[in-house]
């Protein structure tokens, strides 16, 4: 080979050793734009939760409840309650809209472990308030909503209104729907930990209105209505007209049917007909028709009922921990189990006035015996 020849045929593979490396950098180029995109992509993706998660914190109705550890809680000097008339206390607000949660700074929540991590408890509760400036008033339905994620069921324990318990401040037994009058949401949480045994640090509050309005999201609920509740829903029925200047239609028949908010509600009210175990066992009925009826709404529509239904209730939850309890909850919304307390042949009832009085020493294992499934 010549050298001119040599010259040229040098000449053309560095030519195409350079065009191959262009072609390299080129590659890598498109590479890192198709990361970028993907980075950019993946961040909107995450501003737009956070932003998301932003504007269901300011439309929650989150109230700020004070924690104090045990020791600190052995410490607070408590109010003689024994002078108190629960029946009569009422605190106006002049906020309007639903009943706001009764915060009572002098009774703040005992902080308590969680008894087992898979196991979480949540008190849910309603008020029998009249209007939104009744703020003392008493607890009515109470319940007790259990998330096992370790046996993949959701369970819901009613307490009776009228279970006598110690309360702080009084001196002898009282009922436990008293102690939210007495000293809000803190002394009630406290109360019910305190002598059901429980580790209760997060509550819901809805007053009827607000449950009347979360029915009336997901379409109503279906009922089983018996010929003998039909004239005393409808007494409720036109109580809540009145009281919400609304013009909701009596029932005109008994039978499975498709209740709305303020039918189902005053259907569950229903306390003269028979007794208030039969009340609760309706609040429960109801609550299983509701939990049946977002479990069979698509993610989508679960997420935009989460949505539309924050500021229809108060709680102590920030918006992070409802929508982590609440894909929580969808998860085993298919095993649902009831419980009642106290059960029957665990108390003796006072007459006048009346008063559950609870066998303890039967009631707290078997209570505990349902919720975490512990061994006998």
């Amino acid at each position: 080979m010549s050298s001119g020849e040599f010259d040229n045929y040098s000449n053309r593979n560095q030519g195409s050793y350079k065009r191959g490396g262009n072609s390299g950098s080129s590659l890598s180029r498109k590479i890192v734009r198709i990361l970028c995109f993907f980075l950019c992509a993946v961040l909107g993706l995450c501003t737009g939760v956070i932003l998301y998660v932003y504007r269901l914190m300011g439309a929650v109705g989150f109230v700020n409840t004070p924690f104090v550890s045990k020791r600190q809680y052995e410490t607070i000097d408590f109010a003689n309650l024994d002078e108190v008339d629960p029946e009569n206390t009422s605190v106006s607000w002049a906020e309007g809209g639903h009943t706001k949660v009764y915060v009572n700074e002098n009774y703040p929540i005992k902080k308590i472990s969680q008894k087992d991590s898979k196991v979480e408890n949540i008190l849910v509760f309603g008020v029998d308030s009249r209007g939104s400036n009744d703020v003392t008033c008493r607890a009515d339905a109470i319940l007790v909503v259990s998330i096992d994620h370790r046996h993949d069921k959701l369970k819901m324990i009613s307490l009776m209104r009228d279970t006598g318990v110690k309360i702080e401040g009084r001196s002898s037994v009282d009922k436990l729907t008293h102690a939210y009058a007495y000293g809000g949401v803190g002394l009630l949480i406290n109360t019910i930990n305190d002598n059901f045994g429980l580790d209760i640090q997060r509550f819901v509050m809805l007053d009827f209105g607000s449950s009347s309005n979360v029915i009336d999201l997901v379409g109503g609920v279906d009922i089983l209505v018996s010929a003998s509740e039909v004239k005393y829903a409808n007494q409720s029925i036109n109580e809540e007209n009145m009281l919400l200047g609304t013009n909701v239609p009596l029932l005109t028949h008994e039978g499975m049917q498709t209740l709305c908010g303020v039918q189902a509600t005053s259907w569950a009210r229903i306390r003269k007909l028979d007794s208030d175990y039969v009340r609760s066992s309706r609040q429960r009925t109801l609550a299983i028709a509701l939990i049946k009826k977002v479990g069979e709404m698509g993610r989508l529509e679960q997420t935009a009922l989460l949505e539309d239904s924050m500021g229809m209730f108060e709680t102590n939850m920030n918006a992070l921990d409802m929508m982590r309890i609440a894909l929580a909850s969808i998860e085993v919304l298919g095993n649902v189990e009831e419980y009642r307390a106290p059960c029957d042949g665990m108390f003796t009832v006072q007459q006048d006035p009346w008063i559950m009085f609870v066998d303890w020493d039967q009631q707290i294992p078997d209570l505990h015996q349902f919720i975490w499934e512990e061994s006998k």
